[in-house]
């Protein structure tokens, strides 16, 4: 018997698209010593200066645990200071110069990386707009 053709699905369709998209970024970022996240991360710092652990791992949607390994390896890496890194203090995270600069040239790839996309996906891409803002599917909590 011959196999049974799948049934189309939406979500695995974007998740495989997100993997292979996710991929391109990250060969964008090595050569800054970002990746996706540590990206996304350092970008939210920027936006909040001051931010605290708590409020950028809800915005990340990570855990406070998660958020604290990550921002020290940024801090490490002198992508990002915090003023106050001691137990019990409620931190002051902010960008470093060489921070804004890794930011600078990973918005300039990313922005490649979206003309790229636009470029053939023209509905896709617009199907997609505001969608990471304002996401549906609160009902499958």
């Amino acid at each position: 018997m011959p196999p049974q053709p799948r049934r189309f699905s939406p979500v695995l369709s974007l998740l495989t698209l997100g993997t292979i998209w996710d991929g391109q970024l990250n060969k964008q970022l090595k050569g800054l010593g970002l990746t996706t996240r540590k990206y996304g991360l350092l970008a939210h710092i920027r936006a909040t200066p001051g931010i605290s652990f708590s409020e950028l791992a809800r915005r990340s949607q990570i855990t406070v645990q998660t958020a604290h390994t990550a921002v020290h390896a940024l801090v490490d890496d002198g992508l990002a200071a915090d003023a106050t890194a001691h137990a019990g203090a409620a931190s002051t995270l902010r960008v470093t110069d060489k921070g804004m600069a890794a930011l600078k040239e990973a918005d300039a790839r990313l922005a490649h990386l979206d003309a790229v996309f636009a470029s053939s996906g023209a509905q896709l891409t617009a199907a997609l707009k505001g969608l990471h803002e304002e996401p549906f599917g609160e009902h499958l909590n």
